[in-house]
């Protein structure tokens, strides 16, 4: 079959459509005819090999790697295993290797597409919807009245989690670069913060909850933007990539976010740092 891999870690030149072994399935698997997919942060770090620590101390061969989870398309195959699918439906969830003519999933990580809903909706929707789900609803706690902040609001992440956190009853606020301000708006965020011209920390407002999506502010930092008994919830390192490509400083994160809920044990405010997780009970079933 056809499909877009590269052998070894590295930048994203080194991406080819090129032939590769169609993927087997077992018992439980799924077998995809892809119609779309969608590329997340977590293939740009799997490309690269990110965090070096884990790949130096944990080696792992890539040979035909093909990147993309997210995945919409029609089922070809099912494992003997299978009860909730057959061929011919159409499906939606995370997969291995989506960016490829078939791809292999577990039948716990899909559900059926709605008949109405494009492909390229469908595939956009399972890691960044249902991140942006379990930080709001899971880790923040989020109840109908609260004020929230969304850092990163014009995201992937960030575009779902203004739109939930309407849907779920609560004033949002979307924190966001001066040419998305439009953009996160007709999302439906109540206030727009365009981080180039103003620090939201420094303003006077206080909130409920903080999603960190973007940015590279400390928890000691968004403290002061929270009420007594406010909540920060990082979303994965909870920082944007350098534009010349250079590495997150995923340590530094991860000392900062140590400190913070060190500290949530002696203070009312809560501070958490969480991965998300693609749950098929998350993701819309028609």
């Amino acid at each position: 079959m056809k499909a877009i891999a590269r052998d070894g870690y590295g930048p994203p030149d080194g991406l080819e459509l090129r032939d590769v072994d169609r993927p087997s399935i077992d018992g439980k698997g799924v077998l995809i005819r892809v119609r779309a997919a969608s590329v997340n942060p977590y293939d740009w770090r799997m490309m690269r090999g990110e965090p070096r620590a884990l790949v130096r101390f944990f080696p792992r061969k890539m040979k035909d790697w093909v990147p993309g989870a997210d995945v919409a398309g029609r089922v070809e195959e099912v494992g003997s295993k299978v009860t909730q699918f057959r061929p011919g439906d159409d499906v939606f969830g995370v997969c291995t290797g989506a960016c490829a003519e078939f791809a292999a999933a577990n039948e716990h990580r899909l559900v059926r597409k709605p008949a109405g809903m494009p492909w390229d909706q469908a595939a956009s929707i399972p890691i960044a919807g249902c991140t942006a789900l379990q930080a709001l609803r899971d880790h923040g706690r989020l109840r109908p009245g609260q004020r929230v902040l969304i850092n990163g609001a014009a995201g992937g992440v960030g575009t779902f989690a203004v739109q939930i956190t309407k849907a779920l009853g609560a004033d949002v606020t979307g924190v966001c670069s001066t040419r998305n301000l439009d953009l996160v708006r007709s999302l439906g965020a109540n206030d727009v913060v365009d981080y180039t011209v103003e620090d939201f920390v420094a303003g006077g407002r206080r909130y409920d909850l903080i999603v960190q999506i973007a940015g590279n502010l400390t928890v000691k930092d968004m403290r002061r933007a929270l009420t007594p008994q406010g909540s920060v919830v990082v979303v994965g390192g909870g920082v944007g990539h350098e534009e010349d490509g250079a590495d997150e400083p995923m340590g530094e994160v991860l000392t900062l976010m140590v400190r913070g809920m060190i500290l949530s044990r002696f203070m009312r405010q809560r501070a958490s740092m969480f991965m998300g997780r693609v749950r098929s009970s998350d993701l819309p079933d028609p």
